[in-house]
């Protein structure tokens, strides 16, 4: 009898797993709002202390981009070099973690490089790109590749190394060969940080984009947000400037709240690690 009162105690002293709480509901919307109407009014009070460019002067220039259709020609451009080269990008980057994982001599000797090229800055590999391909899509989509499937891979390899021993064990056991063990058992089980690594790659790609648009964009490129970013620039136009930094930043946001966070909810939810989820 006291050894099972100390085993109920001991029992009872474990800790529960918590699920994650995230905002929901209509806080997720009017948090993001209010946070901008916040820094709105800091800065119209700002410039209207300095005299310098304010609010007012981002919406009329973002409302004469709008009148000529040069957002939506810049978005639509972008976006046509944006998203294929991420796909690109993400069955690249998932081949290679795949191959990595599987071979420990493959993965010392290149899986390094992957964090090496993180830290270099995609910006740095435009002129290089340029001497290549010349001024043309491929070299957006080299520029493109080397600032995405870096993270993925990393990011494949983070969940790898969080997997038991004991599942590629059991997966043998069965039968499984080396592609059967990564497609069913290493890739669902590293999901989370797989798709962290999506994540990761998806804002290295739009950043490298808008790199290589500011660079070698012209009008073999087309108008895209990059190009109307320099454009900016060149015209001495800080309106301008400022209303094609918001749209590269909403493109980016829509992405995000559109793909990825329902994508990452979907499997905390599946797997019990969000609120409302089953387990």
């Amino acid at each position: 009898m006291p050894q099972l009162a100390e085993s109920r105690r001991s029992a009872q002293s474990v800790p529960t797993v918590s699920k994650a709480r995230r905002p929901r509901g209509f806080l997720l919307v009017l948090a993001p709002i209010a946070t901008l109407v916040v820094v709105l009014g800091l800065w119209a009070a700002a410039s209207s202390i300095s005299g310098g460019t304010g609010p007012a002067d981002l919406f009329a220039a973002l409302g004469r981009l709008w009148a000529s259709g040069e957002v939506i020609q810049g978005v639509a451009t972008s976006l046509s070099r944006g998203v294929p080269g991420f796909l690109l990008s993400v069955l690249v980057g998932t081949v290679l973690a795949l191959v990595l994982s599987s071979s420990t001599w493959l993965r010392a000797a290149v899986a390094p490089y992957m964090t090496f090229l993180l830290t270099l800055p995609t910006v740095a590999w435009v002129p290089l790109a340029i001497l290549f391909f010349g001024v043309t899509d491929a070299t957006v989509y080299f520029v493109v590749l080397t600032g995405a499937v870096p993270a993925i891979v990393n990011g494949l390899l983070a969940g790898v190394d969080q997997i038991q021993p004991l599942h590629r064990k059991v997966g043998r056991v069965l039968g499984a060969r080396t592609w059967d063990t990564a497609l069913h058992i290493v890739l669902p089980a590293a999901l989370p940080a797989y798709i962290s690594g999506l994540r990761q790659g998806w804002a290295f790609s739009w950043r490298a984009l808008m790199a290589a648009e500011i660079i070698a964009g012209g009008q073999q490129l087309g108008l895209g947000l990059g190009t109307l970013l320099q454009r900016g620039r060149e015209l001495d136009d800080v309106g301008g400037v400022m209303a094609t930094i918001l749209l590269i930043l909403v493109v980016g946001v829509v992405i995000e709240v559109l793909v990825f966070g329902p994508l990452e909810r979907r499997l905390l939810r599946r797997r019990g690690l969000l609120t409302g989820g089953s387990r």
